[in-house]
């Protein structure tokens, strides 16, 4: 999956998940078991109500067979085991083992002898090199995979193999070449996978989850979605994966592709109905759109949209809206908006808390504008001080009492200075 086919997603992928260790040698992880190394790239791990769940596995006869692996394996020794499971999607290279270091070894995982290790065990002596061998296909290893050309060594590497039952095959390309190839193929198969009850559909190039109590109306949204041009991944059964790090895309299922069931109208297909430009084969899940009807009275809805809410999918939280659904209301209208909303979250900018933003500034100033004018109106006290009159009391405001003051009914202006209309004298 290109970065072009899904935008950028908010959804945080959740640490290494695992259960509790069996009891092994020292330092190693019995096959099987759970496994929880802080560098475990395996996946991100289930919801805690999932952890009992069987994790998808393969095996070296799978590895053999797998038409979509781009390198070429060949099977050396260890025929017995090849019906190991491989459980885990990244691989070992164990050089640290040969030399009689087991912390950290999980016997699951692909174990890969490249050109280093194999000049390692080259290079020790008889003794050596047996109790070397000895100890690391003494391991209980699902599968030992050889790279590049096989050294000196590579006849004491298959007899101890075939006396431990390891399955070891070999790869003529180098390392980073073949742990390639092995990470995208077991990327696929091994991913945890989860089903669930809903509506995939790809609004704006964002993957909707639209899900919901039976008869809320989740169909007949995603099919006003596709007249109006958006395109169908799944209807009812939507079947989920994880991928690192901390992704979760859908699928339909096999035998409900490309169909969309319709109260009234039935089981249509949308593919022959609207054609291949209105389904999807796959898409990540990026907003889960939970519907509840507005009569609900234990439904939370969000009035602000200042708060996040989350979905958990197989360990990734991913956002949550909760929708009310009333008669006459435009649902489909709804949900574009909220997957635009999406896009403009994914680019940076949350409507709700810039407005919310925009108002406590607005009130702060305000605030600092009230105490500024308190602090530039000066005391009474003050005033007096500066040669400025007191407040005069309502008799002397009625006596027209107050020194240089005028009354009401007249003016404030000083009297005119002038000579006499009679002249000077008396």
């Amino acid at each position: 999956m290109s970065g072009d086919d899904d935008p950028p997603s908010r959804a945080a992928p959740s640490s290494s998940q695992g259960g509790a260790v069996r009891a092994g040698p020292p330092g190693v992880v019995s096959a099987g078991a759970a496994f929880d190394w802080p560098d475990d790239e395996t996946y991100a791990g289930p919801a805690p109500a999932e952890q009992g769940r069987a994790r998808p596995t393969m095996t070296a006869r799978g590895l053999l067979e797998e038409i979509a692996l781009d390198v070429k394996l060949a099977l050396l020794a260890g025929a017995t085991g090849v019906e190991r499971p491989i459980a885990h999607s990244r691989i070992q290279k164990s050089g640290l083992a040969l030399a009689g270091h087991y912390h950290g070894i999980v016997p699951t995982r692909i174990q890969i002898l490249g050109q280093t290790e194999q000049s390692f065990v080259d290079r020790l002596d008889g003794e050596g090199r047996a109790a070397a061998l000895e100890g690391f296909f003494g391991l209980g290893l699902s599968c030992v995979i050889l790279t590049g050309p096989l050294g000196a060594a590579s006849r004491e590497l298959i007899a101890a193999a075939d006396a431990t039952g390891t399955p070891i095959l070999h790869a003529a390309d180098r390392s980073s070449i073949t742990i390639t190839s092995l990470h995208a193929l077991l990327d696929e198969r091994l991913a945890p996978r989860r089903r669930m009850h809903g509506v995939l559909i790809d609004v704006f190039g964002v993957g909707l989850l639209i899900t919901g109590p039976s008869g809320v109306g989740k169909s007949e949204c995603a099919l006003d979605l596709v007249m109006r041009g958006h395109r169908l991944v799944a209807d009812d059964v939507v079947e989920c994966d994880y991928r690192p790090p901390g992704m979760i895309f859908g699928a339909p299922a096999k035998l409900l592709r490309h169909h969309l069931e319709v109260r009234g109208l039935g089981i249509l297909n949308i593919k022959d109905l609207f054609g291949v430009t209105s389904i999807r084969e796959r898409k990540r899940i990026d907003v889960v759109l939970r519907l509840v009807l507005e009569s609900q009275r234990d439904a939370e809805l969000d009035r602000l949209g200042l708060d996040d809410r989350f979905s958990q999918i197989l360990g990734v939280n991913i956002p949550e809206l909760v929708i009310p659904v009333r008669p006459g209301r435009d649902m489909a209208s709804i949900l574009e908006v909220a997957a635009r909303n999406e896009l403009l979250k994914n680019a940076g900018h949350h409507a709700a808390r810039e407005l919310f933003g925009t108002i406590e500034s607005a009130i702060q100033k305000s605030s600092e504008g009230v105490s500024a004018t308190h602090r530039a109106r000066p005391p009474e006290s003050i005033a007096r001080g500066l040669g400025r009159p007191p407040m005069m009391s309502e008799n002397e405001v009625s006596r027209g009492g107050g020194r240089g003051f005028a009354r009401n009914d007249e003016s404030s202006a000083p009297p005119p200075v002038g000579p006499h209309p009679k002249g000077r004298g008396r």
